[in-house]
């Protein structure tokens, strides 16, 4: 009986042990469950949660990576469109270089909602004319 009764008690885990497997805070998994996105019982002081749950959460989570916009994904790598952080880690700099490259008008981006959207032919055109460019004049001096 014990021995059931003890694999039972694996499938489930607390806030902090829930925070640990999905990679983020105590706090944000309090949140969840707080808004009714993760599933989890208190009993008496102390929340528990099935690891059940906590797949379900895991698989219906927000990420940026399968926004939407009218209908489709706002970053469809297939198709070879990108955010502004994935072009970022793409050229490996920092994400403020790119915003900055946008604004200016070296770099060709398109607003979809609250999002920036860079094309990957625009990608290779900037990192042609802009950052090739630049790292040649660097070695010239």
């Amino acid at each position: 009986m014990s021995e059931n009764n003890n694999s039972e008690e694996k499938k489930v885990v607390s806030i902090t042990e829930a925070a640990k497997l999905n990679d983020v805070t105590r706090q944000a998994i309090y949140v969840a469950i707080k808004l009714n996105k993760l599933k989890a019982s208190k009993e008496t002081t102390r929340w528990t949660i099935h690891l059940d749950d906590l797949e379900d959460y895991r698989l219906q989570k927000y990420s940026r990576t399968k926004s939407v916009f009218d209908g489709e994904l706002l970053f469809d790598n297939n198709k070879g469109y990108y955010s502004i952080n994935q072009v970022a880690k793409m050229l490996d700099v920092p994400a403020q270089k790119i915003y900055y490259a946008t604004r200016s008008g070296f770099l060709k981006a398109h607003r979809k909602g609250a999002a920036w959207v860079i094309h990957h032919d625009d990608v290779t055109e900037y990192k042609a004319q802009h950052l090739q460019k630049k790292s040649m004049d660097r070695q010239a001096s």
